[in-house]
């Protein structure tokens, strides 16, 4: 067995991590000489159109990120299972990413930087309780389940929309396009943990921001991204904010990463802007994931996580 680590940054820690977890096993790089007959399993970021012609025993493919847009265009994709990271590490750093920048809203913590900045007190200021405020999360899989449940424990009112029926216990869940502006119409943050694919491609526009709730206690809706810059259209939020349609914006992702400098995203002051990093997956963990993963399917039992095609995700 062979595993090809398919990447387009630095291989050999790649290489070092999985010889440790996979020990007495092949792992060969993309670019090097190696039996392509061999390689039953791919670890990947960033394919490059023809990395996986002819490889004739391949029996999964990884992806080393949360997101596998990235492979969904690959043309000629071999039909394999593709298996998503989805580990604990991952998920909890998401979720304190989500936590946090909900409680900086709801404490207007930047007004506060500011008068710090031009030394003004001025503790007259009397934010709402989590529980008067309405967290709406779009995309309600293992890291929204996750936020959501801690955003409840802070005392946060949530509620959850997917794209599919789901029943998750305890939360009030929305679904498909005939529940989508009732969601929207109840949501005074609006946490966005969707996965990009053609259908939700720039579904977050002026359009979606307009249908969100303007009675809020926040005085306007905001938007937290920490999924795909493909999600968004960015002249929107920007016209948004503008205009108040928007109230505040916390961005983790962009339309072009990195972010380019004359973004106006940069200093927009009512914009929060954060390096893809929200929850950036951890190599070991990763590593130690996929050769669990590949144990489990070579004992007979099915990989989890596995991708959806039809849906993208």
């Amino acid at each position: 067995m062979s595993l090809l680590v398919a990447v387009t940054w630095e291989a050999e820690p790649w290489v070092e991590r999985f010889t440790r977890h996979l020990p007495g096993r092949e792992i060969v790089v993309l670019g090097e000489d190696f039996d392509r007959s061999a390689i039953r399993y791919v670890a990947t970021w960033g394919l490059k159109p023809g990395s996986l012609d002819n490889l004739p025993n391949l029996e999964a493919i990884f992806s080393l990120g949360a997101g596998v847009d990235h492979l969904m265009t690959y043309p000629n994709l071999p039909p394999v299972p593709i298996v998503r990271v989805a580990q604990d590490d991952l998920t909890h750093r998401m979720s304190e990413y989500i936590v946090m920048h909900s409680l900086i809203h709801l404490r207007d913590h930047a007004r506060f930087v500011e008068d710090q900045r031009h030394k003004r007190w001025n503790p007259d200021r009397s934010p709402p309780m989590a529980a008067d405020v309405r967290v709406g999360i779009m995309g309600f899989g293992v890291l929204g389940q996750d936020a959501g449940r801690k955003l409840k424990m802070m005392g946060f009112d949530v509620a959850a929309w997917s794209r599919t029926p789901k029943s998750v216990e305890g939360f009030t869940i929305y679904s498909g396009d005939s529940g989508l502006d009732t969601f929207l119409a109840r949501t005074d943050i609006l946490v966005v943990l969707m996965p990009l694919t053609p259908d939700t491609r720039g579904i977050l526009n002026r359009s979606l921001f307009g249908k969100l709730a303007r009675d809020g206690r926040l005085g306007g809706p905001i938007l937290i991204n920490a999924s795909r810059g493909g999600l968004q259209v960015e002249a929107d939020i920007l016209s948004s904010l503008d205009d108040g349609t928007l109230k505040a914006a916390t961005l983790d992702v962009f339309e072009t990463e990195p972010l380019p400098e004359d973004s106006p995203l940069w200093t927009h002051p009512r914009v929060t802007v954060t390096p893809h990093n929200s929850a950036v997956s951890e190599p070991e963990a990763t590593a130690r994931y996929i050769a669990e993963q590949i144990r489990r399917h070579e004992a007979g039992e099915p990989f989890q996580n596995v991708v959806d095609r039809a849906r993208g995700y």
